[in-house]
């Protein structure tokens, strides 16, 4: 399988600086018991495909969280932890994956299955239904 990979330059991966912001409205999402819920009206970044925010440990978030809109078009939330050295996730344009942000670039699928690079496993995927405008995402324990 062939894949896409992200422009970064090498400082960039040494350092495992992500190209996924956190959305400009910190408001847009709330956490409730093992629930993540985004407003997607509160969130500009997910409203086109392979759009992407990042959720840091905040607000009693137990662990950091990528929501993607993929351009599968539908939504995706995964730990965001590569499963090689802890770097942050980063969406892969044009593909349905993500690849780690440092140099080993490490690709999965939507589903947090490991494609390539020098992750040993998968990645956690969580659970995304959309409600009323609303991105409820179920964390897993």
């Amino acid at each position: 399988m062939q894949t896409a990979t992200l422009h970064r330059n090498i400082i960039q991966r040494l350092f495992g600086i992500c190209a996924t912001k956190q959305p400009s409205d910190e408001e847009c999402w709330t956490f409730q018991g093992k629930r993540v819920i985004v407003d997607l009206a509160r969130a500009p970044e997910l409203g086109s495909h392979n759009g992407a925010i990042r959720l840091e440990k905040e607000k009693g978030l137990p662990e950091r969280v990528i929501v993607i809109h993929g351009n599968d078009r539908t939504y995706h939330a995964f730990s965001n932890r590569c499963s090689h050295a802890g770097r942050r996730l980063d969406p892969v344009p044009g593909v349905q994956q993500v690849q780690c942000c440092s140099i080993g670039k490490s690709t999965f699928d939507y589903g947090g299955k490991r494609l390539s690079g020098s992750a040993k496993g998968p990645v956690n995927t969580h659970t995304v239904t959309l409600e009323d405008g609303k991105l409820i995402i179920e964390l897993k324990e």
